[in-house]
């Protein structure tokens, strides 16, 4: 494991990790393949598996017709927007201090999500977030134009905050994808958070370096304290 001092950046996930939704993404999930000649139940374990991943592609590997991928996204999106519109989602106790903690440190502050580029600027003024971060990366504003577990949001944050080294990264997130991503980024710290999608089993299967019970804990792990 390498030393964690000498962070620069911090590449959080959204919702599950920074910002709760209560299930919302799930319920947007089922309202968006109702109709669909699918198994709802086994879509939605696909789905629960496969958090944090972009949603475009999920509905991909679901439904395997691009056309009707491409309409569950929209029911997708609208349905979660609704969520949003109506105050379903907040910020998770102790993250919005954990940001404020880490840009006071130096530490530059990347919210990483699944969403569309419109859904992630939604919830980002839901919770008032827009200028208290450096950077929001959905997949397809990656280098690469892929999402999770895949490292291009991670990578892009890199290029396009001036980092001098992928060892200078941590990674936080509830589900697997976001500790693949950030394994396959390089980041020296890659936290599993346990206040969303997947549990500590399903966490700890994946490649991490710690296992996290909020997003407040991470400025602790990550800034170097002051020595006198």
């Amino acid at each position: 494991m390498h030393d964690p001092v000498g962070i620069e950046l911090a590449c959080l996930d959204l919702a599950g990790t920074t910002v709760a939704d209560d299930g919302a993404v799930e319920r947007a999930f089922r309202t968006a393949i109702a109709g669909f000649d699918v198994d709802v139940d086994a879509a939605v374990d696909h789905v629960r598996a496969t958090m944090g991943m972009s949603k475009i592609v999920v509905f991909r590997d679901l439904l395997a017709d691009e056309a009707r991928a491409q309409e569950a996204n929209r029911r997708f999106e609208a349905a979660y927007a609704s969520v949003v519109a109506g105050g379903g989602v907040a910020a998770l106790p102790g993250a919005a201090e954990a940001i404020a903690a880490l840009r006071a440190a130096g530490v530059k502050v990347c919210l990483t999500t699944g969403f569309s580029a419109s859904t992630r600027d939604a919830v980002l003024d839901a919770v008032g977030w827009r200028d208290t971060i450096d950077l929001a990366l959905t997949p397809e504003e990656s280098a690469g134009g892929r999402g999770r577990p895949h490292p291009d949001m991670i990578l892009t944050a890199v290029l396009r905050l001036g980092v001098t080294d992928v060892r200078a990264v941590a990674v936080g997130g509830d589900t697997a994808s976001d500790l693949w991503a950030g394994w396959h980024a390089g980041a020296s710290v890659v936290a599993g958070v346990l206040t969303g999608a997947h549990d500590r089993a399903t966490l700890s299967a994946a490649p991490h370096t710690h296992l996290l019970d909020s997003v407040a804990a991470l400025p602790a792990l990550v800034v170097a304290p002051d020595i006198d």
